[in-house]
């Protein structure tokens, strides 16, 4: 559970995500403006109250205000030395182009004369749909409204479970969210639309490296397969990967440079000959498939729809990443297909 220690009042207390901040270990607490998310909301607010920027903390709240009016908002901290926050699992709900977010909040206020008392309850932020916002000023992400009750539960207990009458909102899937959120960014503008609402598909491949003992435990990638393009005869995709401690990252896949040679340098012609002058590597995954009981992924680009003409290859998942073993190529253009290997790396240990 995470904890926050700051100058505030049960009633004002809300929720901080993923933050510590104790202002009796620092001269001036850091200065945080962010409204990008309903958590990046929390931790401003507590920004602005830990350095007693307390307009800038006012300016977080919608139309209902957390006080009767601003004199009497400021004269609330007059007793509080600190309050420890904790947040349970944020969840969201869509209605009349606006999200809702209920944050569960458990608090430990302190005194100063040193009593502790722990209160418990739920807040609400509010998202205005941008598009829905004619005219200024803008309204941003901001705190609805806040109710926390006394609590009999220890401290480390006290975070309701969920807001409402509803069950629990399942656990947000960050890696997920970390790779759709790539995806977007790098591809948003190049894939087919119809791509870009699905979700990926996700794998996980639990491993162990060649170097481990036998009483280490497994290691677990998580691979993310999106779909991109859809042309005549090639479909193309991308792929992210993690392992849980590092950012989510994009497979790059390595493939050879080939210089093909045709009778009168046309592909038409006859194939006279071809050799590997180099590597390149590509974010491109064409008419793909991850496999999970081998751990590869294989590719199969068309260089025309009947398929005589093409390259394909194979990737191996070893020791967290995934490596070229095969690579074939069918450059002759014949009208069948028969592929000619030019790497071979499944011996490779």
């Amino acid at each position: 559970m995470k904890r926050v220690f700051l100058a505030a009042t049960a009633l004002l207390s809300l929720a901080m995500s993923g933050q510590t901040v104790q202002a009796d270990d620092t001269p001036e607490a850091p200065y945080v403006d962010d409204r990008s998310s309903a958590e990046a909301v929390i931790q401003s607010l507590y920004s602005a109250i830990n350095r007693h920027e307390f307009t800038r903390a006012w300016g977080y709240y919608g139309e209902t205000k957390p006080a009767k009016d601003f004199d009497a908002f400021v004269k609330g901290y007059d007793g509080t030395d600190k309050v420890e926050v904790a947040t349970g699992a944020v969840s969201d709900d869509g209605a009349a182009g606006s999200i809702f977010y209920s944050v569960p909040v458990a608090i430990r206020a302190t005194d100063k004369s040193g009593e502790e008392k722990v209160f418990a309850g739920c807040y609400t932020l509010r998202q205005v749909n941008a598009q829905n916002q004619a005219a200024p000023p803008f309204d941003p992400i901001h705190i609805e409204k806040g109710a926390l009750k006394p609590s009999t539960a220890d401290f480390e207990e006290a975070v309701p479970a969920s807001c409402g009458d509803g069950p629990p909102p399942p656990k947000k899937d960050t890696a997920l969210e970390q790779a759709k959120k790539a995806f977007l960014a790098t591809y948003g503008s190049q894939c087919d639309k119809q791509f870009l609402a699905d979700d990926p598909e996700v794998f996980s491949i639990k491993y162990k490296d060649k170097d481990a003992q036998p009483g280490d435990a497994e290691k677990e990638t998580r691979l993310f397969h999106f779909s991109c393009s859809a042309a005549a005869y090639n479909e193309s995709s991308v792929y992210y990967m993690t392992d849980g401690l590092s950012e989510v990252q994009q497979l790059q896949f390595a493939e050879p440079k080939m210089d093909i040679r045709y009778e009168k340098n046309d592909s038409d012609g006859k194939l006279l000959g071809m050799s590997i002058v180099g590597f390149d590597t590509t974010g491109w995954a064409v008419n793909s498939d991850y496999d999970p009981d081998t751990h590869t992924i294989t590719t199969f680009n068309k260089w025309r729809g009947v398929g005589d003409a093409s390259d394909a290859g194979t990737y191996l998942f070893r020791d967290g990443d995934f490596s070229l073993v095969q690579y074939d190529v069918d450059a002759s253009y014949d009208g069948e297909e028969n592929p000619q290997t030019v790497v071979d790396y499944n011996t490779a240990p």
